[in-house]
């Protein structure tokens, strides 16, 4: 296992917690010098807040860690390509690499849908590097959303 896979397992150990509870299954974990100094999951529905995205969170407790709102020299691993919102906070934060695990074809900002952390009308790029463990992550999202696509979930109130 290389170093890029067993910061994305941390990430899906992360994922893992968000499944538990119920919310969408997205880890993040922010790494500086070889040592974790992050790590969030999907908070959304617990905290009523739209931006508790894992990755905000993650970025959150290292801006704290570090008493600085720049994270040069980190780097996030996040188990599903970020939104919008998610990279251009990476982007504000100055992550300096973003790893993430399997593609978001509806809503990705690192070239699924626009590319956020490239843009050349941007002040910081973000080093992307996609599809680590992408078959791990992406199972994980299915396994949480198919139950809630069949017709018994979303039916079951009517009975």
């Amino acid at each position: 296992m290389n170093k890029q896979e067993f910061y994305m397992n941390e990430a899906l150990k992360e994922a893992q917690k968000a499944f538990e509870i119920d919310e969408v299954p997205v880890g993040a974990v922010i790494v500086h010098k070889d040592r974790i100094v992050a790590k969030a999951h999907n908070q959304i529905k617990m905290l009523k807040d739209p931006t508790a995205h894992a990755e905000i969170l993650a970025i959150t407790q290292a801006a704290n860690f570090f008493r600085n709102e720049r994270l040069n020299n980190c780097d996030i691993y996040v188990t599903i390509e970020p939104c919008p919102m998610c990279m251009g906070a990476a982007v504000l934060a100055r992550i300096r690499n973003l790893v993430y695990g399997t593609k978001d074809l509806k809503s990705g900002a690192c070239g699924s849908v626009i590319n956020i952390g490239s843009d050349n009308k941007l002040n910081h790029k973000v080093i992307i590097r996609g599809d680590v463990l992408s078959k791990e992550c992406a199972s994980l999202m299915k396994d949480f959303f198919k139950p809630k696509r069949s017709k018994d979930y979303y039916g079951s109130h009517l009975k």
